[in-house]
C-alpha cells in the first residue's frame, strides 16, 4: 500500500513530508516483561525454599509482594513475569500455562487463557487485532468513525487520525500525546485502490484508476486542512509546553523517569516540557532508556536488564527487575522487586529517592 500511495503521490506532485509514525504499543503494558533474575541457583520444587544467598540487592526491610509457596505452589524457574503501568504483576506458570494476577500483596488465580481478566497484559496476546489504544486506555481514548477523540479532565480533544503516543501521569492529571489530523489514506483506501488496480486489465486502466486516487487524496488533503494537518502534533493539558515534534528530533516523552511528570529524553539528556535540561547523561549513560531522576534533579538512576546503576557515586544493584518511582505519605522512592530463595517469595525494597 505505502508503494501506492508514494506513486500517486508523485503522479498528482504533492510534496508533503509528514513525519512517520511512531510504534503504538506492540505490546499492550509498557512496563518491561522479564524472566525473573537469579533462576540459576539449584534447583527446587514448586512451593519450596532453597539455600541459595539472597541477591545482592536484598534489603533488610523488604516488604513482601507474593509469596510462591502457600497455595500457588510456583517454582521460580518455570515462572515468568510481567509488569503494568498500574504496579500490578502477572505471574505465568511455564508448566501448567495457568496465569496469576497479583496487586499489592493479593494474588487471584489460577486464571486461564482467553479469561478477559487478563485484557491489557503485555504476555496474553488473545487481544491481538484490536484496537490496542482503546484497550490500554479505555476512558480517555474513544472512536469516532475513523478517527480518535480523547477525552481528559473534562474537556475534548481532537479528532485524529493517528495517535502515535499517548502518556499519562501516576496521579491522572496530566496526558501527553503525539497525534496526526489526518492522514493521506487510510487501511480501507489503501485496500480497495490496491483491489481496483489489481483488477485492472490494461496499463491504461491502471493508470486511469491512480490518477482518480490521486484527485481523492488531494482533495483530502486540502479539506482536511492542507499538508500542515498532516504532521504530527504534541497536545497537552499541561501549561505553558513548547514542545514541538516537528522541529524538535529525538526526544521521547515519558512519564516514568520522574513521578508524576511529563518529561522528554533525549540520547544524552532529558528536558521538561518548557524545554528546561532537568539532568545531563553521563557518557557511559547516553541512550539508555530506563532512567529515573530523584525529586532535587541532583541524581539519576538507570535501569540496564537487572541492574540500577546510580550517576552520584556509581554504585549498583543486580538481580532485581521492574524498578519505578512510587509515593508513600508525600515521600518519592525508587522501588523494585527481586526474588528471595530464602523465603521463595518476590519482594519489594524501597529507596528514598
Amino acid at each position: 500500500m505505502k508503494k501506492l500511495i508514494l506513486f500517486l503521490l508523485t503522479i498528482s506532485f504533492i510534496l508533503v513530508n509528514p513525519l512517520s509514525a511512531q510504534t503504538i504499543l506492540k505490546k499492550v503494558g509498557r512496563a518491561v516483561s522479564n524472566e525473573i533474575p537469579g533462576a540459576n541457583g539449584s534447583d527446587n520444587s514448586a512451593g519450596s525454599k532453597t539455600s541459595d544467598p539472597e541477591p545482592s540487592c536484598a534489603c533488610d526491610n523488604a516488604e513482601l509482594i507474593v509469596d510462591l509457596g502457600g497455595t500457588l505452589k510456583l517454582n521460580y524457574k518455570e515462572t515468568h513475569i510481567s509488569t503494568m503501568d498500574d504496579g500490578s504483576l502477572l505471574l505465568k506458570d511455564l508448566i501448567s500455562g495457568n496465569y496469576y494476577i497479583v496487586k499489592g500483596t493479593s494474588a487471584t488465580g489460577p486464571i486461564s487463557a482467553g479469561d478477559p481478566r487478563l485484557a491489557g497484559f503485555d504476555e496474553v496476546d488473545e487481544n491481538s487485532g484490536k484496537d490496542q489504544l482503546l484497550l490500554r486506555y479505555k476512558g480517555y481514548i474513544s472512536k469516532s468513525g475513523d478517527k480518535y477523540l480523547i477525552t481528559f479532565g473534562g474537556k475534548n480533544y481532537g479528532p485524529y487520525a493517528q495517535i502515535d503516543k499517548f502518556v499519562i501521569t501516576k496521579s491522572k492529571d496530566k496526558f501527553g500525546v503525539l497525534a496526526v489530523e489526518n492522514v493521506i489514506a487510510s487501511e480501507m483506501d489503501g485496500k480497495a485502490m490496491d483491489e481496483a488496480i489489481k483488477n485492472a486489465k490494461t496499463d491504461q486502466e491502471k493508470m486511469a484508476i491512480a490518477m482518480k486516487y490521486s484527485q481523492q487524496m488531494q482533495q483530502k488533503i486540502m479539506k482536511g486542512g492542507g499538508p500542515a494537518s498532516m504532521m504530527q502534533k504534541f497536545i497537552t493539558n499541561v501549561s505553558g509546553s513548547t514542545f514541538d515534534p516537528a522541529t524538535q528530533f529525538g526526544y521521547t516523552l515519558n512519564t516514568d523517569m520522574k513521578y508524576d511528570e511529563i518529561l522528554l529524553l533525549s540520547y544524552s539528556k532529558v528536558i521538561d516540557l518548557q524545554g528546561k535540561t532537568i539532568i545531563n547523561l553521563k557518557p557511559e549513560h547516553t541512550g539508555a532508556t530506563n532512567i529515573f531522576i530523584n525529586t532535587a534533579n541532583t541524581k539519576y538512576a538507570v535501569y540496564n536488564y537487572d541492574e540500577i546503576a546510580f550517576s552520584d557515586d556509581g554504585t549498583t544493584l543486580k538481580d532485581l527487575f521492574n524498578p519505578h518511582l512510587v509515593r508513600v505519605n508525600g515521600q518519592t522512592f525508587l522501588a523494585y522487586i527481586y526474588y528471595s530463595p530464602k523465603r521463595n517469595a518476590i519482594m519489594q525494597c524501597k529507596i528514598p529517592f
